[in-house]
């Protein structure tokens, strides 16, 4: 089993939850500050990280977005002594699988760190099934806006003309641009992508164009820019919105004369490569503001396919559950839905779209014993969620998924006469947690006998 890194600046919370672990027989890894986290995590593939909010050399939520951007299957639990319930809202919609207080409570953790380390073994099989080399068939759906996408979709197919890619977080832009790959004249060439989202300057042109050694500083060694391995291939630019000024200007004139220089070298390479982008932002807004080139917007935007999300696309919300399901169970037997699980589903806006909706089913299926997913399974995993996208306006009436869940509790609770012992034993929860739940969302149970 691999390791867990232990990111905390406090030696005595190291010693404590370090020697507790590894009587449990987990191995760690221990680090005092970001710096030597990242140096662990170069060194060695972990299995989980719990990892502190606030350290000497910077913000654990900003590290959490950068492990997310480098390694989605690592589960992560973040840790904190100022812990806050917009803090564990913004952790979990940033990535993170689980929110501890201090002082940590070391069984609880034992139990969560279990779980995790599971889900981390079951990430890696459904990322390894989905990168084996085949053409990509996801379900794309029969609902309306799916139905205005289809024909611009297969027309990309066909043709070698950029495609600009637009859509919420978490609608399927990644997976629509491998399609898009997977069928065209390029399938057997390679593919490339780049999130563009983080890297600024120097290092995104040295990503792009590849660079000498001594271009810069820290450039020990040569190496191969995208651009170059993209040759006769796709390049796929993620988050391109995000791309400065600065390289936007070379870009484009790569995009013109299909030929570049890397950093610190004299001569030329060519790249001829077929472009797809994609960003969740304004772009339109961006050239008012001066921070997206026009004449680059222009080159990309031959073919736009618009990606609606997922709260638009409620009537195809049952096939994507069994579609995920498949991915998930790798072969294994597909568990029944409860039919009140999918209501539950159905009730939430999804603010995290297609990913979040695979995030929610994944936790869920770990949860269950892998023959049926119950609404039990479901409770608390990607909620709460009572914030919408900047650019989304969800129907007045869908319900997040903390509110849904109250319904639901509320229900069992009136059903079961007040009792708690039995209500708990219907939703599959503790006492415990079926009290807490009961506190949190102001349930009171005279009201429910």
């Amino acid at each position: 089993m691999k390791s867990v890194l232990l990111v905390d600046d406090e030696a005595a919370v190291r010693f404590g939850i370090s020697r507790y672990l590894e009587a449990q027989g987990l191995r760690t890894a221990e680090a005092a500050c970001l710096a030597e986290a990242r140096d662990a995590m170069a060194r060695e593939d972990f299995g989980a990280i719990l990892l502190d909010v606030r350290l000497p050399d910077g913000d654990g939520m900003d590290f959490l977005k950068e492990i997310r951007r480098s390694d989605p299957t690592v589960p992560v639990i973040l840790i904190t002594g100022h812990g806050t319930i917009a803090m564990a809202v913004e952790a979990m919609r940033e990535g993170a699988d689980h929110f501890l207080t201090k002082p940590v409570d070391l069984r609880e953790l034992e139990v969560l760190l279990g779980k995790a380390l599971q889900l981390g073994i079951l990430r890696r099989e459904n990322r390894a099934l989905r990168e084996r080399p085949r053409v990509l068939t996801p379900f794309l759906g029969s609902c309306e806006a799916m139905a205005r996408l289809t024909p611009l979709l297969e027309a990309s197919f066909r043709h070698r003309s950029p495609v600009f890619i637009r859509g919420e977080t978490g609608t399927g832009k990644g997976l629509i641009a491998r399609l898009i790959h997977e069928r065209s004249g390029q399938r057997t060439e390679p593919f490339v992508e780049l999130n563009c989202a983080g890297l600024k300057g120097e290092f995104l042109e040295s990503e792009l164009f590849g660079h000498a050694r001594g271009a810069f500083t820290g450039a020990v060694e040569a190496k191969e820019g995208l651009l170059e391995r993209a040759h006769r291939g796709t390049l796929f630019l993620d988050e391109i919105g995000d791309m400065d000024v600065t390289v936007q200007s070379k870009f484009l004139k790569v995009l013109e004369e299909k030929r570049f220089r890397p950093l610190g070298r004299v001569e030329e390479r060519i790249s001829d490569f077929r472009l797809v982008c994609a960003t969740h932002q304004d772009v339109e807004k961006l050239i008012a503001e001066g921070r997206f080139r026009q004449d680059l917007y222009f080159r990309i935007n031959t073919l736009t396919l618009t990606l609606p999300p997922l709260r638009e696309r409620l009537d195809d919300l049952e096939a994507l559950v069994q579609h995920l399901l498949g991915f998930i169970a790798g072969g294994r037997s597909l568990p029944r839905l409860d039919p009140r699980a999918l209501d539950l589903l159905r009730s939430y806006s999804w603010p995290g779209n297609l990913r979040e909706l695979h995030n929610v089913l994944e936790r869920a299926y770990i949860l269950s014993d892998g023959r049926e997913l119950l609404p039990s399974h479901f409770f608390g995993l990607g909620s709460p969620a009572t914030s919408q996208p900047a650019d989304a306006s969800p129907p007045s009436q869908a319900l997040d998924l903390s509110g849904a869940e109250k319904a639901h509790i509320a229900r069992v609770l009136r059903e079961c006469k007040g009792n708690v012992p039995e209500a708990a034993k219907t939703l599959g929860v503790s006492r415990a947690t079926l009290y807490r739940k009961i506190s949190q969302h102001g349930l009171r149970l005279e009201d429910h006998r």
